[in-house]
């Protein structure tokens, strides 16, 4: 395993908490989310947690693989980030899945959670949710629109009034659009907009 160097960040903010370390090498391979998922998930149930998902983007410059947990009725804390990413680090030192530069983000979901699952579009029906797919529908690859429900493998979207039915494996992305009055957020927070952070200087192995 080529050496590995640490300048990660953390952050903390309304939406979401981060904790991100670098990873550094030559070279690249192709590794699929389905096989980051098998790898990642026992690990972080193991911890307590909830495995939402993973959003992996390859790249021979430097990929990035963010990891989204959860922590069942409560918060998720920036212990949790750290602590998952410590694992998660250990465990691919080991198992080594990707080869090249790449950056490890863990973050809760925040406020405009990721959907990666049916479970996850049947947690938010009556919601609006706003996705992409792979194959048009229609003619268009983007819907944002109430979720009606979820059968079997499909999720009914309500879009303009039409009843879009969406196979759950053309989904690409898909994320919840928070509802702001409802939170008590007058205006959606900026991106950038943290409560606070910490950088940690960068360290050799």
């Amino acid at each position: 395993m080529p050496g590995k160097q640490d300048n990660g960040e953390l952050r903390n903010g309304p939406c979401a908490h981060f904790f991100l370390a670098g990873f550094g090498a030559e070279r690249l391979n192709a590794v699929t989310n389905d096989k980051l998922n098998e790898l990642l998930q026992p690990l972080v149930t193991d911890l307590g947690l909830e495995f939402v998902g993973i959003e992996f983007s390859p790249s021979r410059g430097s990929s990035l693989l963010r990891v989204y947990i959860d922590a069942p009725g409560r918060p998720v804390a920036i212990e949790d980030c750290e602590r998952v990413s410590r694992e998660i680090s250990a465990l691919m030192d080991v198992n080594d899945p990707i080869e090249g530069r790449y950056t490890l983000e863990v973050s809760s979901p925040g406020i405009d959670r990721p959907l990666f699952t049916l479970e996850h579009f049947m947690r938010v029906i009556g919601s609006t949710v706003k996705l992409s797919v792979a194959l048009p529908i229609d003619g268009r690859q983007r819907f944002q629109g109430e979720v009606r429900g979820v059968e079997e493998d499909r999720i009914h979207l309500d879009q303009d009034g039409k009843d879009v039915v969406i196979n759950h494996a053309n989904v690409v992305k898909a994320k919840l659009v928070p509802d702001y009055a409802a939170l008590g957020i007058s205006a959606a927070p900026k991106k950038n907009e943290d409560a606070g952070s910490r950088k940690r200087a960068p360290k050799h192995k």
